[in-house]
């Protein structure tokens, strides 16, 4: 075994970092009328874009899938050796073939490729390699070759993955601003996790409806209100009128700025210390807007009203955490 000093691993840590950062800094040299060409290819699919490619490419090629499915350009990953063994019915005449291949001369590619010609079906190649078989045969060629591995062996493949990795999301980026993929659209392929729920949930899902909205009139003293705050755990109350109309909000901070003047709260009207106007939003905006609104305003609850500003549910951060939003 080699023994190194500290100092060593982080000197190779950072030409590693060093050598991939060059290798992606001259891809910008590539997006050229072939990266366009394959643009227009993507954008014209009336089937799904299928991504195939062999070892360490085969993995990137995988990640490009997803990347594309997930962003508005239906993909999926096939494996080249399986494709000669059954997989290659999985493509169609209305697809396009993305084909990753540093060098361009990867056998398993190379042995389906009279099939995809045959089905008329566009191939895009990505290769390291302008002068191989795949470059040549395709109908667009996007070079990602790179001056080095980051390897010191220069065998396992390392800036050319990166390098190719970075031209897929160039590619799926590209497709996404061309379609008008909107934030709406990326939302509903993922519905799941803190993605889905940043975009997709309303305060109606999550606010506190009923009788477990704090809310007081408009007439009571600031001793009511705080057993109202007390019972109902949201660190302020609403103050309606007779009609159940928002009127104001009695809150946390409310309550120390009146006990720092003095006053009695079993004395002091509410409505002279309560804040008015406040904030208020409806139960149709999205969740992700109501975090924002906190934000930006510097509160920690939100009252939730109809057009008629009646009281409809309350709100505060805690359950934009529990939520998942924040």
């Amino acid at each position: 075994m080699v023994l190194v000093c500290d100092q060593d691993i982080q000197a190779l840590a950072a030409a590693v970092i060093q050598t991939e950062m060059q290798a992606i800094a001259k891809l910008a040299e590539r997006i050229d009328d072939q990266f366009v060409r394959a643009c227009h290819l993507l954008l014209a699919c009336k089937g799904r874009v299928v991504v195939t490619g062999m070892g360490k490419s085969g993995h990137i090629a995988g990640k490009i899938a997803a990347t594309l499915a997930s962003t508005g350009t239906p993909a999926f990953f096939v494996h080249p050796g399986e494709a000669s063994h059954g997989d290659l019915g999985m493509i169609t005449r209305q697809d396009v073939v993305l084909a990753l291949s540093n060098s361009g001369n990867t056998e398993e590619i190379l042995t389906i490729l009279p099939i995809i010609k045959r089905l008329g079906v566009p191939l895009i190649a990505m290769t390291g390699n302008p002068d191989s078989a795949l470059a040549r045969l395709s109908s667009v060629h996007i070079n990602v070759s790179v001056e080095q591995e980051a390897c010191p062996l220069g065998l396992a493949p390392t800036a050319s993955t990166t390098a190719a990795l970075v031209m897929g999301d160039a590619l799926a980026v590209s497709l996404l601003q061309s379609k008008g993929f909107t934030r709406d659209d990326f939302a509903l392929s993922h519905p799941g996790g803190s993605l889905g729920k940043r975009l997709l949930l309303q305060v109606s899902d999550i606010m506190h409806r009923d009788a477990e909205v704090p809310s007081v009139a408009d007439s009571a003293l600031v001793s009511a209100a705080l057993l109202e705050m007390t019972g109902k755990k949201l660190g302020m109350t609403a103050v309606v009128d007779i009609n159940r109309r928002v009127v104001g909000i009695f809150t946390d901070g409310d309550l120390r700025r009146m006990l720092e003047k003095n006053l009695d709260v079993h004395n002091t009207l509410l409505a002279h210390v309560m804040t008015h106007p406040c904030t208020v939003i409806h139960a149709d905006i999205l969740a992700a807007e109501a975090m924002q609104i906190m934000e930006t305003k510097k509160i920690n609850a939100l009252l939730v009203v109809d057009e008629h500003q009646n009281l409809l549910g309350a709100l505060n951060m805690h359950d934009l955490l529990r939520a998942g939003i924040v």
